[in-house]
């Protein structure tokens, strides 16, 4: 797995250094802050690409020999990763950053007060970016639980022969195009639609998209909880999605199921960052020349979808490393540019101005068949609100995600294990629960 070299690690610290040296220090530092060798312990969760995570590891260990600082990074699977964090939150102990693919609202009491790295990052690169605001900041306390600085967009993925056969070869355009078309795909190739409804994070993102689309979110925007009639009308085309045009395999895939059905060519169409386009162009690349990437579907909102990730780093209020990991995060974002190369084009920044010419890179990518394939994603920034919206990302809100209480709810409403209407009460009532307990805060 490649790993970043000397030359360029170099070149890269040389131009942070220029960057500090014209805005000024990112931080006021005690003079013993970095006198003795110090040890950073960072943890993050697994990237779709392990060759990622390889260069993050490289990437790491440089900044450390250039600030006395010995930096190890542990890779976390997605699903392990909440875990983690209770755990380390339990022991008043751990790493000094755990890295969250979420905003970690429901652990702010446990954090600093993240507003100090976006001031940092402000002098070099703007204000903080609304998918960044709106991921990390406490309305009520107006305390910067954790900071952003990439995502990744979760667009449409699908075979473009399949859709042909329903003489849709730019794909499905609306909810009820993918529905009525995707019935089709399945009568004439066997092919079915591939939307994860199971309790993962593909899944979550999935169900919490539908939602959104639907103008249903059980969450409204006055902050209210409650079911709409929308709310069942998204339960009441999630369940003629899955009798016309679904498979069993939607409401049984482990993690990443999707993603592997759509490697093995078993279904037509997914939701899913482009990481998985991304593995079949190294792994076949006569299937990922089939596949094309289209934004999400039009719904309520107009052309929309959640982040497949929002990469969220809070730094513990019990580490005794808080200025090198601050330092750390505030200096990631002069690698914004080669995080998105790294990631392959997955990871977006959260600081537009980081990576100038996306849209350029985005009409010709050296890998992509045809080379304009990833144009689709011009406008991700747009159509991608935060988790939560319409709201900020709340504890309330990711709570009920972390729980898995959405996809849960669309399970049972598919299955016939309850009419969709009930369904949809037996969320509202789980997720009234889970607002009480954070009433105040």
């Amino acid at each position: 797995m490649p790993r970043v070299t000397k030359k360029f690690s170099r070149r890269n610290f040389l131009r942070l250094a220029a960057t500090a040296a014209a805005v000024g220090p990112f931080f006021t530092f005690s003079e013993s802050a970095f006198a003795a060798h110090k040890t950073l312990k960072i943890a993050k969760w697994a990237h779709f690409l392990p060759e990622f995570d390889a260069w993050f590891e490289g990437m790491a260990r440089d900044w450390g020999q250039h600030h006395n600082t010995h930096v190890t990074v542990d890779e976390l699977s997605i699903e392990s990763v909440y875990a983690q964090a209770k755990a380390e939150i339990k022991a008043g102990k751990g790493h000094d950053i755990l890295m969250f693919p979420w905003p970690p609202a429901e652990f702010q009491q446990y954090v600093i007060d993240h507003g100090e790295i976006y001031n940092a990052a402000a002098m070099g690169y703007g204000s903080i970016p609304q998918i960044a605001l709106r991921s990390t900041l406490n309305l009520k306390t107006k305390k910067y639980f954790a900071f952003a600085d990439s995502w990744i967009p979760n667009p449409l993925l699908f075979f473009e022969d399949a859709w042909l056969a329903s003489r849709m070869p730019a794909g499905p355009l609306t909810y009820d195009t993918l529905r009525v078309g995707g019935q089709q795909v399945r009568e004439k190739t066997s092919l079915p639609c591939g939307l994860a409804f199971t309790p993962t994070l593909e899944g979550n993102i999935t169900t919490h998209t539908l939602l959104y689309a639907f103008n249903g979110p059980l969450i409204n925007v006055r902050n209210r909880i409650e079911v709409t009639s929308p709310t069942v009308g998204a339960l009441n085309f999630a369940k003629l999605l899955y009798e016309q045009a679904g498979t069993p395999d939607q409401l049984t895939w482990g993690p990443g199921g999707n993603v592997e059905a759509m490697l093995a060519g078993k279904v037509s169409c997914t939701l899913n960052g482009i990481g998985l386009l991304r593995r079949a162009e190294k792994q076949n690349p006569d299937l990922a020349k089939k596949i094309m990437v289209a934004p999400p579907l039009l719904g309520s909102y107009g052309v929309t979808g959640y982040p497949q990730v929002t990469n969220c780093s809070a730094v513990w209020n019990f580490s005794p490393n808080q200025d090198a990991a601050k330092r750390f995060l505030a200096d990631m974002i002069g690698n914004s540019r080669t995080i998105y190369e790294k990631s392959l084009g997955c990871n977006f920044p959260a600081y537009p101005k980081t990576v100038p010419n996306l849209i350029v890179r985005l009409e010709k990518d050296a890998q992509a068949f045809p080379p304009d394939k990833y144009y689709a994603l011009k406008d991700a920034l747009h159509w991608t609100p935060n988790l939560g919206a319409p709201n900020f990302s709340t504890p309330t809100f990711m709570e009920a995600f972390n729980t898995f209480v959405i996809p849960r709810m669309f399970a049972r409403a598919i299955k016939g294990e309850a009419a969709p209407m009930d369904a949809a009460h037996a969320a509202e009532a789980e997720i009234k629960q889970i607002a009480e307990k954070w009433k105040d805060v």
